[in-house]
C-alpha cells in the first residue's frame, strides 16, 4: 500500500534526507521517499496499523526538526 503525507515546516533538504533514512529503517516500511520541493512523503508499507505508522513517522520527523508535522493526503 502506498500512502502520501504532506509535511509541514520542513526547513532544509539535509533534514529531509535524514528523515527519509530513518523512516526507511522502520520494519513496516518497504520504501519511503521525501520530496523536499513538493513537501511530501511517499511511504510504501504493508502495515495494517497506519495510525501507529504515522505516529512513528511524526516522531522521527520531530526528532530532526521539532516544528515539522505530517498530514495524510
Amino acid at each position: 500500500m502506498k500512502k502520501i503525507y504532506k509535511i509541514h515546516n520542513l526547513g532544509c533538504a539535509n533534514c529531509a534526507s535524514k528523515m527519509e533514512a530513518n523512516i526507511n529503517k522502520l520494519p513496516e516500511v518497504d520504501n519511503a521517499k521525501i520530496n523536499f520541493m513538493a513537501e511530501k512523503i511517499t511511504v510504501e508499507t504493508n502495515s495494517s496499523d497506519l495510525q501507529d505508522l504515522e505516529e512513528k513517522i511524526q516522531k522521527i520527523c520531530r526528532s530532526i526538526e521539532p516544528d515539522t508535522s505530517i498530514e495524510a493526503k
